[in-house]
């Protein structure tokens, strides 16, 4: 193992041990010795199975059948999610082949960034992630399950599963995806489209003309956002059956792996010899592997949130130095957009995640002693990869080499050497910056400011022709306290333009910017935010600001003295209180935490320190 990933290891489980105790301590007495419906009276046994059929009803009386929950994001809006319709009834179908039964115990809300970027509704986006984790423990808290199929996949659908999950760790659980849409219009293409409609060079025909040719049928859209950082994570934490992440929807090979993640949930069940609670599979280890992973795609930026926030439901305390210091020594390995050319499809079928996950083991770089949901419970299974075979699935090794070393690479011969998440840090406060898809001569920036309130202030501004200059620009009230940190993605196609005219441009925010984003140095998620009396707030227009990427220096070149004396700024934006369902989360905003902790709603174990 790499030196560094087992100090940093230790690091977190030094931190975590009295929180991850905790947690243990308190799914064992959940997990009990009795299954969970045999200790219901008869009179809530009775309601739990009223609508099953009579062979059901007799096998949820008897304690030696497993009942498994069924928790799904479906809605047919969202592409990535319309392939669950029918997943319910063949899972159902297979559990009942074994000899148990499945029960459809939830849904969940599920919402697309895609759809609300710069709208109102997005901010919703990051709270609906707290709403899903409750809906999921609502799902569950009937007591009548032993053992749980999650259908998710985009952004903050899976985090809110799984830390709902893990507020029921006690119960073996298995992440089932749906995959990716077949590739359509490449995302360079929709990209330069996207900066000439934003340069008022086409029109709105063209522009939709694009963006539908790009996201065209069911699956996740194909760049490497959110959504497919969430499948890598699932998949190398040991959450999802190897190989499963990006097998596209509507072909057998899907069908069977969804067939066979409703087998393998029964082998760990409580009802088994080999228990296996969600509980036990993520630890610190699986939340390393999950940071290095994400580290080694140059995934979303989101999961800077993301995982703290599940890490913390598991008793685990991760922080933004953890993040930065395993950037330090894991490579880069793969180039998927925004990071590269190559779409997430292309990613998969030149070796994907067996790949990967092999190259990554061999040199050192992911813990192979992990529990997992694969057959023989260590990460060593996920160097294999599925085949249809005549009865049912072949697992066979990962390729030896990657197919295309422009897409992926082995990890000792990476595109860089360093992880492209870099901490930031100065007198304005602490930010992270994600410098995988970021050219190193666009990593150091020293320019005036330009300060906004919201994104459409900017906008406003570069329609005028105002930001045809060297400048880093200042947006801030977009923290999780002023109006749920949506994403500022809006802002991705002039800043582009404006860099590729010449231009010398960078971001500094206190909110989010979305996960498909990257060619623009961007300081993100700072802390404290402006809302919180964050010294964002003292920035003015003109104000000299140096952002080095490769250092993580963070600083507004004033003298100190001035700068700490000088007002906090009040919000100039529009109401962002009320409308579109916003004055519904106002509890939300009034409780969140910032960014260090993930943005979070929920307590976790954590707080309790």
């Amino acid at each position: 193992m790499n030196p560094e990933i087992i100090a940093v290891t230790q690091r977190i489980v030094d931190r975590s041990k009295a929180s991850r105790a905790r947690y243990l301590s308190r799914i064992a007495q959940a997990g009990g010795s009795q299954r969970a419906r045999t200790s219901l009276p008869c009179g809530n046994l009775a309601h739990g199975f009223a609508a099953c059929s009579a062979s059901d009803k007799s096998k949820l009386t008897a304690a030696k059948q497993a009942n498994i929950a069924i928790v799904s994001a479906y809605n047919d809006m969202l592409s990535a999610h319309q392939p669950y319709q029918d997943y319910p009834q063949k899972i159902k179908a297979v559990i009942a082949e074994q000899g148990h039964v499945a029960q459809f115990a939830g849904g969940v809300p599920a919402m697309c960034d895609g759809i609300t970027q710069g709208e109102p509704g997005m901010e919703l986006s990051l709270f609906s992630r707290d709403v899903i984790a409750m809906s999921a423990a609502v799902a569950l808290s009937h007591n009548m399950f032993d053992g749980v199929l999650y259908l998710g996949i985009c952004d903050k659908i899976v985090p809110g599963l799984l830390i709902g999950a893990l507020s029921f760790g006690h119960l073996p659980a298995i992440f089932v995806p749906a995959g990716p849409m077949p590739s359509g219009l490449p995302n360079a293409e929709k990209a330069r489209v996207r900066q000439l409609f934003a340069e008022g060079k086409i029109g709105r025909e063209e522009l939709l003309k694009a963006e539908s040719a790009s996201y065209h049928s069911a699956g996740t859209c194909t760049f490497y956002g959110t959504a497919n950082s969430n499948q890598m994570l699932l998949e190398i934490m040991g959450l999802q059956l190897p190989g499963s992440s990006f097998v596209n929807p509507g072909t057998e090979l899907r069908d069977r792996l969804t067939e066979e993640a409703a087998k393998q949930v029964l082998k760990y069940s409580a009802a088994s010899e080999d228990y296996r609670p969600i509980g036990k599979v993520i630890d610190e280890k699986a939340m390393v592997n999950g940071l290095v992973g994400l580290l080694a795609t140059g995934g979303s930026t989101n999961q800077a949130l993301h995982l703290v926030a599940i890490a913390r439901a598991a008793g685990v305390n991760i922080t933004m130095d953890d993040f930065s210091d395993l950037s330090e020594v894991v490579p880069v390995i793969s180039r998927i957009y925004p990071n590269g050319l190559a779409d997430i499809n292309r990613f998969h079928a030149v070796g994907g995640m067996p790949f990967l996950i092999s190259t990554m083991l061999d040199n050192g770089f992911l813990h192979e002693d992990v529990l997992t949901i694969a057959a023989n419970g260590t990460l060593a299974d996920y160097r294999k990869e599925p085949k249809l075979a005549e009865t049912g699935l072949d697992w066979h090794n990962a390729p030896a080499q990657s197919l295309d070393n422009n897409v992926l690479r082995a990890a000792n011969d990476p595109f860089s050497q360093h992880g492209g998440l870099q901490a930031m840090k100065g007198n304005i406060g602490d930010a992270i910056v994600k410098t995988s898809a970021v050219k190193p001569e666009h990593q150091k920036i020293e320019a005036p400011a330009r300060v906004f309130d919201s994104q459409q202030q900017f906008n406003a501004a570069f329609k005028a022709g105002e930001l045809y200059c060297d400048f880093i620009g200042v947006v801030r009230f977009q923290g999780p306290k002023a109006n749920g940190m949506p994403e500022l993605h809006k802002l991705t196609a002039p800043l582009g333009a404006l860099q590729d005219k010449g231009y010398k441009v960078a971001l500094v925010t206190d909110g989010r910017m979305s996960g498909a984003s990257g060619k623009v140095a961007a300081a993100i998620h700072l802390i404290p935010e402006a809302s919180e009396g964050g010294f964002i707030g003292k920035v003015c227009d003109g104000d000299m600001i140096r952002l080095d990427a490769t250092t993580g220096e963070l600083q507004v070149l004033v003298d100190e003295t001035e700068f700490n004396n000088r007002p906090q700024a009040q919000y100039s934006g529009e109401n962002v209180q009320f409308g579109t369902g916003r004055e519904l989360f106002s509890m939300f905003r009034n409780n969140v935490s910032d960014a260090s902790a993930g943005a979070c709603v929920l307590g976790s174990l954590a707080d309790e320190e």
